[in-house]
């Protein structure tokens, strides 16, 4: 680190070292990336757990549901995210991102629609896997996106920012059913709750659209209607100084053997679970606050905003830190002692109703890890961008696999709002968290990189494959013009 940016200070946005025509550009990328991601993932969120919403205000009731269908309608929704991220894993590198995340958008928009007409259990179902399918890769594929354009010292404040949306949405989409229970309950025969899927589908799919004239894509495949060959050339090379690799490797047998054979993907998947781990069950607020038997259905879901509307702050303020202050390991150490506290409490469940309503205003806290990780894996994957590709959508997919069956034996519906398994298990996933981060930490030192010769063998191999394949080799030179730049 020079020691211009050892005076950085924390309200410092651009690095000192930056030039001008560096700061223009990231002023640019972040117009142009940040805002569309975080609206669309904050759309995304409204769609995603308006389910939540919908069974405690009058969808369970209609449709004579008693049982375990919420958690069961959430699980559906996982294997679908987890069998949608597969293909991706070859994708992501070779569609242009530009054309990619728009039209899942338009995706998961139409089937968000559809949901307004369902008449049964198995209908909705078949209605959640559909949509769980085109969201699947958007996460990845938005760090995947990020990662190829900032350096390491810029990527946790743009991921923190487009991870509010996740909060946000969550918040919405209980404002939006109370305002739809209050205002449209009834009006051209359809119940509060089936009026909630309209509105978030009126609103979700302009936003496709606006993607294909707006996202920018990647170095490697950009959108030439927003990015300049200059532009490009600039974010290459001044990714390039930073250490980041610009050579694209082909997709082969051997490169996945070399994966799957080297230990920091191991590392990566097990961290990426532990952390899917630690988060209480999506509805527990709304079940909880209903259980109370004092609110009716609008209040509820005003309510259930707090929680989210607290993890706005959480999510900007760690993921802030992580760049700017304490460092990643501390920031990640940090949402998990909030998180942890939350968690005790509600295990412990006998405590003044004030001490529960803290809690679960709390647990949100621990969504605010995810963009710190995410960004640090970006930076630990950056000598090989298939292996980013493969790396990041694979360790999504298993550590989201783990949420398709452990809430069912954690979090079962029936057992609401007291959760007597659940909560302790997700207090222990939190040490655990805390404790691979901190090996994280050791093998990849404070700033996420690897230490000095790690991985060699991996990157020896990748460039042994470039210089013995029938492709003509490049200069350096043309490498920083031709290559794809990644952190």
């Amino acid at each position: 680190m020079s020691a211009v940016n050892k005076a950085r200070r924390w309200y410092h946005w651009y690095s000192p070292d930056d030039s001008p025509e560096e700061r223009k550009l990231i002023a640019k990328l972040d117009l142009l990336i940040v805002p569309y991601a975080f609206i669309l993932y904050w759309v995304k969120y409204v769609d995603q757990t308006n389910i939540n919403n919908a069974y405690v205000s009058g969808m369970s009731d209609e449709l004579g549901f008693k049982g375990n269908e919420l958690v069961q309608f959430q699980t559906i929704f996982v294997v679908g995210n987890v069998v949608g991220l597969l293909p991706f894993i070859y994708l992501f590198p070779r569609v242009p991102m530009h054309i990619l995340v728009p039209t899942l958008d338009l995706g998961w928009g139409i089937f968000t629609l559809l949901q307004y007409r369902a008449q049964s259990y198995g209908e909705i179902m078949a209605y959640r896997f559909l949509v769980s399918l085109f969201e699947a890769s958007y996460f990845p594929g938005v760090h995947f996106v990020l990662g190829s354009w900032y350096r390491s010292d810029e990527i946790g404040r743009r991921g923190g920012t487009f991870y509010v949306g996740l909060t946000l949405g969550t918040l919405t989409a209980s404002l939006l059913q109370s305002a739809a229970t209050t205002y449209l309950d009834g009006v051209h025969g359809l119940a509060g709750w089936r009026w909630l899927f309209i509105i978030n589908a009126i609103i979700t799919l302009p936003l496709a659209f606006v993607g294909y004239f707006l996202w920018p894509g990647t170095p490697a495949r950009p959108n030439r209607l927003v990015m300049k060959e200059s532009e490009l050339a600039l974010a290459r090379s001044r990714l390039e100084k930073a250490g980041a690799r610009v050579q694209s490797t082909p997709f082969s047998l051997q490169l996945l053997r070399r994966i799957f054979t080297n230990w920091r993907f191991y590392i990566l998947v097990v961290w990426d679970i532990l952390f899917f781990n630690t988060s209480s069950n999506t509805a527990s607020f709304l079940l909880w606050i209903k259980s109370l038997h004092r609110y009716d259905t609008a209040t509820m879901n005003q309510l259930a905003a707090i929680s989210p509307a607290l993890g706005i702050f959480f999510v900007l303020f760690i993921n802030f830190s992580a760049d700017l202050w304490i460092g990643r390991a501390a920031a990640i150490t940090l949402a998990s002692a909030i998180n942890f506290t939350g968690l005790v409490i509600l295990a412990i469940w006998n405590v003044p109703e004030a001490a529960k309503w803290f809690a679960i205003s709390i647990t949100y806290s621990a969504v605010a890890v995810s963009s710190v990780l995410y960004g640090w894996a970006n930076v630990v994957l950056k000598d090989n961008i298939e292996e980013r590709s493969l790396t990041l959508i694979l360790m999504t997919a298993i550590a989201t696999s783990t949420n398709a069956w452990i809430p069912l034996f954690t979090y079962p519906t029936v057992e609401a709002p007291r959760f007597p398994k659940g909560y302790v298990y997700s207090a222990v996933m939190v040490v655990l968290l805390v404790i691979m981060t901190q090996v994280v930490r050791i093998l990849f030192n404070k700033d996420g990189n690897r230490t000095h010769g790690q991985d060699a063998g991996i990157i020896d191999e990748v460039e042994a494959d470039t210089k013995s394949s029938s492709l003509p080799v490049v200069s350096d030179s043309k490498r920083v013009e031709q290559g794809v730049a990644q952190v």
